[in-house]
């Protein structure tokens, strides 16, 4: 038999080994919701201050992280943990010391996180849903688990319709009196502590009657039919607790987030809510996918649908940020009618050399001359602007900055936060969540922290010539390609530009 003929039939066999295998079905548990906000601790005391919503911006990593903190070491009563990505490097075993913690004290732990990317992490996330107090469950699992994220791939192609679509949600409630949400998971590069490449995010810290809205976003996603105690799909069987390699791995954050005494802690809460900003809150959030996620009417659209309103009430400006933006025909078209309507439309995203994923630039750029030729202002971060100290913690000179914020400034009255990009993974196939406030005090701040991004210090601003090309325009010059580091980006770019991949970027 010829060798292709026998790869090709091995393939086949292969291929009809895992349809047959069982799948995954659902889960049915019995419900759970997360307890009344909590009375005890500083919280009345808050309540007190101003009982209506507030609002304070997470622009830096570091103070991004200290909130995370202060947040889980003030929790008496519950802590409800959802993200995207969990990683137990430095900042990420500091946050599960300090959730450990408050789990030792008696405080119900709750954490729910997408399966993505906890390929060969299934003996850290066992040993802390061994603990009485935390529950760890993972969101729409691999059944196959194997350490390696490829293999774990190729093992379940036959779920592959089923595992396309992710929880990019990110947000933690405390106590039901307190949230963050945004666009940050949880690792380095996200607070500005990873040794080469670190992001540019962007969250906020919240209070208010919009939190038991987001605490109960939660438990819709928690009780969800595709949301497992991580024992139950687990294949290890043994329990290697790892709780004092992780707390050694914490320590050497330890020194620069300090755990404070009670009185400390509360004289901040107490003087962050006088000086926050008040806004009124609407929450967006997709509902999770059913059995059948392809299926018209189970899609997770809403958030999508909502930016779309949103870009369509604009009467004067909208200034967008978005880490990946591969506009849909939606987004497309409210972007040209707010340009019909004189509306101002500034983008900020990744140029290649700040964007993780090549594949998302080179989809990307085959929509750019499209949307600057009805007038949208597109800048692209430069991962070796000399603004990214803002975000990077020292030594600064060989660390690159990307961007993974998603927020958006609508007519300097009001502003989106959230995990949504503008591209069509998160607008058609993953779930997202979000907060729209209304505050021209916080569109303010927003605008403030966002101008020195769009300096040509910090990012490049786009043209189109007359012949129809685009020019990269910075501090230093005119570019008349992209600033690529090396070559062999601008091969990757080329490769995926030919892919027909963008639907599932």
């Amino acid at each position: 038999m010829k060798p292709k003929l026998f790869s090709r039939l091995l393939l086949l066999a292969f291929s009809g080994f895992l349809t047959a295998c069982t799948e995954l079905r659902p889960v049915d548990l019995p419900s759970q919701s997360t307890s009344s906000p909590s009375t005890t601790g500083v919280w009345p005391e808050l309540d007190s201050i101003y009982a209506g919503d507030w609002q304070l911006p997470l622009n830096e990593g570091r103070v991004a992280l200290e909130w995370r903190l202060r947040a889980i070491d003030s929790a008496t009563q519950s802590i409800d943990l959802q993200s995207f990505i969990w990683t137990l490097d430095k900042s990420g075993s500091l946050i599960h010391d300090r959730l450990i913690r408050a789990a030792d004290r008696g405080v119900d732990v709750k954490i729910l996180i997408d399966d993505s990317f906890l390929a060969g992490a299934d003996r850290q996330t066992l040993a802390l849903h061994e603990h009485e107090n935390i529950q760890y469950r993972v969101y729409n699992p691999y059944k196959r688990r194997s350490t390696n994220a490829i293999t774990r791939q190729i093992l379940n192609l036959s779920e592959f319709h089923r595992l396309d679509h992710r929880m990019h949600n990110k947000t933690m409630v405390v106590d039901n009196q307190v949230a963050i949400i945004g666009g940050r998971n949880l690792a380095d590069e996200y607070f500005g502590i990873d040794q080469d490449y670190n992001f540019r995010d962007m969250e906020l810290l919240i209070g208010g009657p919009v939190v038991p809205e987001i605490s109960m976003s939660f438990d819709n996603y928690w009780n969800d039919q595709w949301s497992f105690p991580i024992d139950a799909v687990s294949h290890l069987r043994t329990r290697n607790t790892a709780r004092s390699a992780i707390s050694q791995r914490a320590q050497t954050l330890s020194s620069f987030f300090p755990v404070l005494d009670d009185a400390q802690r509360d004289q901040i809460w107490r003087q962050t809510v006088r000086q926050s900003f008040r806004g009124t809150t609407m929450l967006y959030v997709d509902k999770p996918p059913g059995v059948a996620p392809d299926a018209a009417e189970d899609r997770p659209v809403q958030v999508a649908g909502e930016l779309a309103q949103l870009i369509n009430s604009a009467r004067q400006e909208v200034v967008i940020v978005s880490a990946y933006l591969i506009p849909t025909p939606t987004i497309t078209a409210v972007l040209r009618n707010a340009a019909q309507r004189g509306v101002s439309v500034r983008i900020l995203t990744n140029s290649i050399n700040s964007n993780n994923h090549v594949s998302a630039y080179a989809a990307y750029r085959t929509h750019v001359a499209e949307l600057m030729t009805f007038g949208t202002q597109i800048h692209e971060l430069r991962a070796d602007g000399k603004g990214r100290s803002r975000y990077i913690l020292p030594p600064i000179s060989e660390k690159k900055l990307g961007l993974h914020a998603k927020y958006m400034i609508v007519d300097g009255s009001r502003v989106f936060v959230g995990s949504s990009n503008l591209d069509p993974r998160s607008l058609r196939i993953n779930t997202e969540i979000g907060l729209v406030v209304e505050s021209r005090a916080l569109s303010e701040r927003l605008l403030k922290l966002t101008e020195p991004d769009f300096a040509a210090t910090s990012s490049w601003q786009l043209t189109l010539t007359s012949e129809g090309k685009i020019n990269w325009i910075g501090d230093g010059g005119i570019l008349v390609s992209e600033p690529a580091s090396h070559g062999f980006q601008k091969m990757e770019e080329w490769f995926f530009a030919h892919l027909p991949i963008e639907t599932e970027l």
